[in-house]
């Protein structure tokens, strides 16, 4: 079942590359007693994720910040690795890189996508949602191939 607007989001552990390697962080951590921007995407270093969804977030940080939120986090099915360099190589400073290397938080919400086809197993869909203090407040999923509903723009206008 896919989460919901009105929903808690689930608890689980994403890992977050820190200077001493890989961390977990939990998502009380990344939730609870703030507003947070969380979108996901189907794969870093992809050309749609690393060419328009998380540069527009990079651009868009401060703005975003600037309408009440606490933390912009993005997500992926791949590690803490993977993540940790795809966020430097896009200077996504402001951006949290969260790794959900199992795909567990993504299966949580019900929002895997097959991408076998592509040689990537299952990943998660590509979404945007605004979290405040652990509660779903605003839920948007992209058609496949599309980033325009979850996007820093269409986020922004939601705030």
């Amino acid at each position: 079942m896919t989460i919901q607007v009105g929903d808690k989001v689930p608890a689980a552990t994403f890992k977050v590359m820190t200077a001493d390697g890989p961390s977990d962080m939990s998502t009380d951590e990344v939730f609870t007693g703030k507003k947070v921007v969380f979108f996901a995407v189907p794969g870093a270093f992809t050309p749609g994720c690393s060419m328009t969804h998380l540069p527009g977030f990079v651009v868009q940080a401060d703005a975003i910040k600037a309408k009440g939120v606490d933390t912009i986090a993005c997500m992926s099915v791949n590690d803490a690795f993977v993540m940790g360099s795809w966020g430097q190589a896009q200077n996504a400073e402001e951006i949290l890189m969260l790794a959900d290397g199992n795909g567990d938080f993504t299966a949580a919400i019900g929002l895997e996508m097959d991408a076998s086809g592509f040689g990537m197993g299952t990943r998660s869909q590509r979404f945007g949602m605004i979290v405040e203090d652990g509660t779903v407040t605003h839920l948007a999923v992209e058609a496949p191939g599309e980033i325009k509903v979850s996007s820093a723009e269409a986020m922004l206008e939601v705030l």
